[in-house]
Order: C-alpha cells, then sequence, then structure tokens
C-alpha cells in the first residue's frame, strides 16, 4: 500500500492527531531493527531503560542513538522527517529514541498523557512522536489509544479526567502489521494499553522536539565521545549537538516523561 502523500497526511495530522504509514520499514530493515532491540535488551538485561525511566509491566531501553548505526539510521530517515516537519516546522531535533516492550500479560494500560506533558504554545505544537511497530499491534496485545483531535484542546488528561487510566468515550485504538509506522503530534492524548496475550509487544520511539524546547534525553550528555566524533553532520544537527541553545534549554529541565516519575 503506498504511503499517504504529504497532503493528505497533514490533513490526518490537522483533524486527527496522527498519521499511519503501513509498510513504512522494508523486511530487510525491520529483521535488522528486531534483531538490534532483541539483543540490546539481552545485553542490557535488568539495567534496560536506565539512562531514563523504568516502567511497571515493560521492557525499556534508552539512549539508542548510542547502541549502534541500526539505530541511528532511524533519526534522519528523510521520509519520516518530511510527516515530522507537518507538526513542528522546519526546525526540530530529535528529543529522544527508546524502544518499549509490553510485556506478555502485564495487565495495565499507560495513563492518557501527552509526551513531555507538553501544551502547545503561542508558536503552537512542540513535540512529535513516530511509533515504530516490530511486532503486529493487535487489539489485545497493548496497541496504541489516542484521543483524537485532542492535540488541539491545549490541556492535559490529567487535568480534564476524573482517571487517566480509564478507557475514554472518543479514544481510538490503532492496530497494525509489524513494519507499520505512526506520527502523531505528541500532544495528542495517547497510551499504550494492556497487553492481554502471552507474547511481549515491541516498538522504537521516535521522538522529536522544536528547538527551542528540552530534549527528553540530552543527548550530548549520553552519547559517547566516540559516537559523538563518528556522527554525519546531518545527525549532529538533528541531535543538537553543536547547539547552545539546546543546551540553554535541555540542561535544567526537570520535567521529561508525561506520566514517568
Amino acid at each position: 500500500m503506498p504511503l499517504p502523500d504529504l497532503n493528505q497526511a497533514r490533513r490526518e495530522l490537522d483533524e486527527r492527531g496522527y498519521v499511519v504509514l503501513q509498510g513504512f520499514i522494508d523486511q530487510d530493515w525491520l529483521i535488522e531493527l528486531r534483531t538490534a532491540t532483541n539483543q540490546q535488551f539481552d545485553l542490557e538485561g535488568e539495567s534496560a531503560g536506565s539512562e531514563f525511566r523504568t516502567e511497571a509491566g515493560s521492557r525499556r531501553l534508552a539512549n539508542l542513538v548510542n547502541k549502534g548505526e541500526t539505530f541511528q539510521r532511524i533519526v534522519a530517515e528523510p521520509r519520516l522527517l518530511s510527516y515530522v516537519e507537518l507538526v513542528l516546522g522546519s526546525e526540530f531535533k530529535l528529543s529522544s529514541l527508546n524502544a518499549r516492550s509490553a510485556n506478555s500479560h502485564n495487565g495495565s494500560s499507560q495513563p492518557l498523557h501527552a509526551d513531555m506533558g507538553a501544551i502547545a504554545d503561542e508558536r503552537g505544537f512542540w513535540v512529535c512522536n513516530s511509533v515504530w511497530m516490530l511486532d503486529d499491534f493487535t487489539i489485545d496485545n497493548g496497541p496504541l489509544r489516542v484521543v483524537p483531535g485532542s492535540h488541539r484542546w491545549r490541556k492535559l488528561p490529567s487535568d480534564a479526567v476524573d482517571d487517566p487510566l480509564d478507557r475514554h468515550p472518543d479514544e481510538e485504538i490503532i492496530t497494525g502489521q509489524a513494519g507499520t509506522v505512526v506520527v502523531m503530534n505528541a500532544h495528542a492524548w495517547h497510551g499504550g494499553t494492556a497487553n492481554c496475550t502471552d507474547r511481549s509487544r515491541t516498538a522504537i520511539h521516535a521522538f522529536y522536539a522544536r528547538r527551542d524546547k528540552p530534549q527528553q534525553q540530552y543527548q550530548r550528555q549520553l552519547l559517547s565521545d566516540s559516537v559523538q566524533a563518528s556522527l554525519s553532520p546531518e545527525l549532529r544537527r538533528l541531535l543538537a549537538l553543536d547547539d547552545p541553545l539546546n543546551d540553554e534549554v535541555t540542561q535544567n529541565c526537570q520535567r521529561r516523561s508525561g506520566f514517568l516519575q
């Protein structure tokens, strides 16, 4: 199935807050990403995700740019960046690159949230996430839920609903085959649902922010010197490694998750 053109994608992002890109990851790249992600989980073991946050009921990886070219390729994928630009405009940077694997029978959903606890400001939207499905997302294995249109409400679910863990009457469940990517205006209320199956469900999250806002994970501080020295000028720009403004706004940022404490 062909990817939606940018005009169609703009309409869906404006109206619903997300666009589904079926077949975005070709089979060879999908296998490569699955292999690298599984190897990294095995390598890190109990410490997986410790550079940022851990989450009950799931395994996480953080700081993936530091963990190989397979992951770095995601950050500068030109097709992805063209969709991200529809949300953030031309001046944006990577905020974080993580993986999340919902454990089998984890019995818990994420609360509805906006990434970074972000509310659109006078300049507009400033967070955009992409969910790279390494496994099929089915109705039962912990798929993404999104409340369409909520990116325009300029409020957080924690301030507007009695319990963000509850099902929202307008929420939509997003399923898809492995290889699908969902690009989402991350001001939209969203969250992962409970995995009720006997297998884990894994995705990579490539999260971007407007250049004047803080990174979720401070790339210049997290990346090793050897990795930084190996990166192309394009990747250095996307990671804001030589950006004094990013240093200023990110170094002292306290809140960097929409719901993880």
